[in-house]
């Protein structure tokens, strides 16, 4: 009989991917979509006909206990969240009651309708805040400074509690940044490849930014969710460090995006002044914004996967440079 697994956040770029992978396994994979005025679907539409989409919120846990009740899941996914750390310096309180309060609602939906199903929540590397030491890995303090990154360490230790109180197999993965081609236009890695792809097409004049030296240990998504199948594939609950151990800044990122879209930058000017500019024509690639600095912004995120790699047998197959070809080459031909 096939396993059944319930994906809370299955509309996005990680819930998409990871629908794909429990299909391709054979699984009954049933997720939870949000009720709107407007289509919010694109990611699944190639695969809609074959998932069990049931209508719900983290918000609601009338609608989370419906779900959970229905889909009688060996395996729960949650990876639904307002993910966006800029936005939730705006959006506090959403952020905090989907990531934070939504997964104590989760795991009582969990607890009385499939206390048996193995439960993932997707944690991130913005618990650790401002870490005093590189990299890290699951021991090192965690001091989030951000209202996203509050909410997940709520989330983190509402696992634990979990786990310890009422026997859940429950387990946390704190992902370093991920990224790929189906990555919200409002993070970072979008907005750079996007702005490179509409700057060689041109339809867009220049890239606007923020902090060039902000430093995270890039993945890609699709690698990243086999790490969380085989997290909930062990015979005892844990937490793990899905990241490459390798990271590079935003200055980094941003000269490979812009290479694969055709150009050379030199960068000109220091601090809010600083200009990237195409070697070839001298037109102005990348201006600094200060309004894109976040309130509090770690310098360096680094991931050690030392114990997934030995725990869970997982290393992430694509490099930071592939990662960034893809994704501007994935945007080019979006305009075409």
């Amino acid at each position: 009989m096939a396993k059944s697994a319930l994906i809370t956040g299955i509309t996005g770029q990680d819930g998409s991917y990871l629908a794909e992978l429990l299909l391709d396994k054979g699984y009954e994979v049933h997720g939870i979509v949000r009720r709107t005025s407007v289509r919010n679907d694109q990611r699944i539409a190639h695969i809609a006909d074959r998932l069990n989409l049931h209508f719900g919120d983290m918000s609601d846990g009338t609608s989370l206990r419906e779900a959970v009740a229905a889909s009688k899941p060996d395996e729960v996914y949650n990876l639904a969240a307002q993910s966006h750390v800029g936005v939730s310096f705006k959006k506090p309180e959403i952020t905090f009651d989907i990531g934070g309060a939504g997964v104590l609602r989760l795991l009582e939906a969990v607890r009385h309708h499939a206390p048996q199903a193995r439960v993932y929540q997707a944690s991130t590397s913005e618990i650790y805040g401002l870490p005093d030491t590189a990299p890290q890995n699951e021991d090192t303090l965690f001091a989030p400074c951000s209202p996203y990154g509050v909410a997940k360490l709520a989330a983190y230790w509402l696992i634990h509690t979990y786990r310890d109180g009422y026997s859940i197999h429950g387990s946390n993965g704190i992902l370093f940044n991920h990224e790929s081609p189906r990555r919200g236009d409002n993070f970072v890695t979008r907005k750079i490849t996007i702005a490179m792809a509409n700057i060689a097409k041109g339809k867009q004049e220049f890239l606007g930014i923020g902090n060039l030296e902000s430093k995270r240990d890039w993945g890609y998504a699709k690698d990243y969710v086999e790490a969380q199948w085989l997290i909930l594939q062990q015979d005892e609950p844990d937490d793990y460090v899905i990241a490459t151990g390798k990271a590079y800044s935003v200055r980094e990122f941003i000269e490979n995006a812009s290479r694969v879209a055709g150009f050379d930058l030199a960068w000109e000017g220091e601090g809010m002044d600083e200009v990237g500019r195409d070697r070839k024509s001298g037109k102005v690639i990348v201006k600094i914004d200060k309004d894109f600095y976040r309130p509090t912004d770690p310098m360096c995120l680094l991931g050690d996967p030392t114990k997934s790699k030995k725990k869970l047998g997982w290393s992430p197959r694509t490099s930071f440079e592939e990662l960034v070809e893809l994704m501007v080459k994935a945007d080019l031909d979006a305009i075409k």
